[in-house]
């Protein structure tokens, strides 16, 4: 499918003739340039947004807009600042009311255990840690049986050991549950260690440049880094993804002299 804003005089396309599946019960990541359009995909996916060509579906039927089949975990938190974390939780049960109250409070409780925040359930937003508030997220999602669980880099922006311990709960999550989530980022090693696939998107206009299966075994946890089939995917990733982001970011010469020669000094191992 193809995204465009503007009118046919002045348009912009932002995603250009962009294909790709999303395995039910399967982990898939999109992975591209910065600013290459990924949250547009989201977005779209979501039903959010309409394509301006072609189709997208979910279980042979068009998206149209947004339902709660296909639920969101955007990169800023969305919590209810005025509600307290089993609140927030609860929110979709209680206006969606698919849920008999008593059996969505057992459940809310129950997956507060499971994402480690029994003991913060009366706690407000603003009294929990970035990583909290992230895992209150997940939580609240799921409480709602989406079909597909959409996430738009949810742990951009918080340091390196809480994003570490925030992708070995997600991994815990998706390996007990067989939820359906298509996963955003911009970091490769985020990617291979949460993905059964990833999708390299290309520069902007978003194209697929390539669906490649991520074969290493599950469960999974930090120690795939050390893997050589995880080294072999890595240097895959990083040689298509780093030419696309290089002519997406080149505006001369030099420039492109200069970041050649700092990524081989850098990573020429890999690319070799």
């Amino acid at each position: 499918m193809t995204k465009a804003y503007g009118d046919e005089f002045a348009a912009k396309t932002v995603i250009q003739g962009c294909t790709f599946t999303v395995p039910k019960k399967r982990f898939t990541v999109l992975i591209g340039p910065s600013g290459c359009g990924k949250t547009t995909l989201i977005n779209l996916v979501a039903g959010y947004e309409r394509p301006t060509e072609g189709r997208i579906t979910i279980d042979g039927q068009d998206i149209v807009g947004p339902t709660q089949d296909r639920l969101v975990v955007f990169q800023e938190t969305a919590l209810f600042p005025w509600m307290t974390v089993f609140q927030n939780v609860m929110y979709g049960p209680t206006v969606q009311r698919r849920i008999a109250h008593a059996m969505a409070e057992a459940e809310a409780t129950a997956l507060l255990a499971r994402v480690g925040l029994k003991d913060f359930r009366d706690k407000y937003p603003n009294q929990l840690s970035g990583g909290m508030q992230r895992r209150a997220e997940l939580a609240r999602a799921l409480i709602n049986r989406p079909l597909v669980l959409l996430m738009d880099e949810p742990f951009r922006g918080l340091d390196a050991m809480t994003r570490q311990l925030m992708q070995e709960y997600l991994l815990k999550l998706f390996e007990g549950s067989g939820q359906t989530i298509l996963f955003v980022t911009s970091e490769i090693d985020e990617a291979i260690l949460l993905a059964d696939k990833l999708v390299l998107l290309s520069r902007s206009p978003a194209s697929t440049k390539l669906e490649l299966p991520v074969d290493l075994p599950r469960p999974r946890d930090a120690s795939v880094f050390a893997s050589p089939r995880y080294a072999e995917l890595k240097s895959k990733v990083l040689s298509i993804l780093y030419g696309e982001a290089l002519e997406a970011f080149a505006s001369g010469g030099q420039v492109v002299g200069d970041l050649v020669e700092a990524f081989e000094l850098r990573h020429g191992a890999a690319l070799r």
